[in-house]
This record gives C-alpha cells, sequence and structure tokens, in this order.
C-alpha cells in the first residue's frame, strides 16, 4: 500500500476531501493536503499542478484529486510530465487504472459519487498496484507520448 500521497481539491470537490481524509486515516496512508481549504470559488488548474508537481518529482508516491466531475483536474494533472490521471466513479475503475495502466493520480467525481462510493473507490485505487506484464509495453508508449518532438 502507499504510504504518502498529496491530496488536492477545488471547491467543488473540498467536502468530498475533506471526508476522503478519515479513509485514508483508516487506510494508514499519510498525506498533505494541496487545498483548497474552502468551499469557495477557486481555479481547479492550479490545485492539479500542485499535486501533479508533487508526484512527478517523486516527493509523493500517488495522489489524489477531487472535483466536480473529476475530469478538469485529471485533465490539468496530466500535463505534467510523468503522471498518469485517472478518473475514476467505481471500485472497478479505480482497480482497472492501477493495475492496467499504472495510473498514479486518481481524481474523483464529487457531484456524481457519495461518501461511501468515495471511500470504496481510494480503497480500491490504493490497494491495487500495476500489473505489469503485457501493460509494461502500454505505459512505456505513454511516456514516449510525453518525450515527443511532435507538437
Amino acid at each position: 500500500m502507499v504510504k504518502k500521497i498529496a491530496l488536492g481539491a477545488d471547491h467543488a470537490g473540498f467536502e468530498e476531501k475533506e471526508k476522503i481524509k478519515r479513509t485514508l486515516d483508516e487506510l494508514g496512508i499519510e498525506y498533505d493536503d494541496m487545498g483548497t481549504s474552502s468551499p469557495e470559488s477557486v481555479d481547479y488548474p492550479d490545485y492539479a499542478q500542485k499535486v501533479a508537481e508533487g508526484v512527478s518529482s517523486g516527493k509523493y508516491e500517488q495522489g489524489l484529486l477531487v472535483c466536480g466531475s473529476g475530469t478538469g483536474m485529471a485533465i490539468a494533472a496530466n500535463k505534467v510530465k510523468g503522471v498518469r490521471a485517472a478518473v475514476a466513479w467505481s471500485p472497478e475503475i479505480a482497480a482497472l487504472a492501477r493495475q492496467h495502466n499504472d495510473a498514479n493520480v486518481l481524481s474523483l467525481p464529487a457531484r456524481f459519487v457519495g461518501e461511501e462510493a468515495s471511500a470504496e473507490i481510494v480503497r480500491s485505487f490504493f490497494g491495487s498496484d500495476f500489473e505489469g506484464g503485457r501493460h509494461e509495453r502500454r505505459v512505456e508508449k505513454i511516456t514516449k507520448i510525453e518525450e515527443s518532438d511532435l507538437k
């Protein structure tokens, strides 16, 4: 199981982020909360970038983002080299994101999953490992795309 993660949310994900902390505590996963610290409107790319850069730099093993749909945060996080952020709305999707895609950032859609579902998704994501094998060459291709000179 992962030991320390970067945690972040925008205003739409703030309340769910605060609830998720209980699940992380139960799992014994340490986290640094990168914000936001209230439900007041903020720009989600700022928080996605903080989490993604923490993961990319190696300071954190993985990351967890929460916004209204999960999509905006994932898009922003995936702009940071080495980050593979996945939106998950079920425990099965979360597990597959880790097992097949070696996702290192989970992005949760706060407006579409409740507290119980979020807890199960978090448990599934952080409780799953990359399977490697046939999936490894595909993940390596993602790295090649990141390093490509095609623009």
